[in-house]
């Protein structure tokens, strides 16, 4: 996941290392992602050819390092992307940022994403059904379970909209 969020975060252009971690922070709901996490994967990226970095001066006389996505880092984050199973699908993050990232997939892979999404939703929502029905789990446990399956059907009910949506669009190209 910080793989792809990282690269996605380039999308919009070359990036200094501080200003990605604050952006892919943001992104995934955090103040920053760690320096300890973000420069080996920058390092990374740009040793497998995904990202060139530069120097440039910033704001306060210092050298900063650049990062810009290439052509290939480009197609790296469209294959990642794209690559969507049940590992992922259980992971909130990944499904956001998948959805995020629609605008780069053709119209299958983003039903692909969404079908893999609600049937790991419905798995997940059976699994408390019963153990909400087959479990003492006492009158606060009863309203974490509540919730969780309320969350579970807003977000399947929220997925059914984005299927519709997509739908309706292939039918206009």
């Amino acid at each position: 996941m910080n793989d792809l969020l990282l690269l996605a975060t380039l999308l919009g252009g070359p990036r200094h290392g501080y200003a990605l971690k604050k952006q892919a922070g943001f992104l995934s709901g955090q103040p920053d992602m760690h320096n300890n996490l973000v420069y080996p994967l920058l390092r990374r990226f740009v040793e497998n050819g995904w990202v060139s970095k530069r120097k440039a001066d910033g704001q306060r006389g210092q050298t900063r390092e650049v990062y810009t996505l290439t052509a290939e880092g480009k197609k790296e984050v469209l294959r990642q992307a794209a690559r969507f199973t049940a590992r992922e699908a259980s992971s909130e993050s990944e499904f956001a940022i998948r959805v995020g990232l629609f605008g780069l997939l053709d119209g299958a892979q983003r039903l692909a994403v969404l079908q893999v999404r609600e049937e790991w939703l419905e798995q997940w929502e059976a699994k408390f059904e019963r153990m909400q029905a087959g479990m003492n789990i006492g009158e606060w446990g009863g309203e974490v379970v509540r919730f969780l399956r309320a969350q579970m059907r807003a977000e399947r009910d929220w997925i059914s909209g984005l299927k519709r949506r997509l739908k309706k669009q292939g039918t206009r190209k």
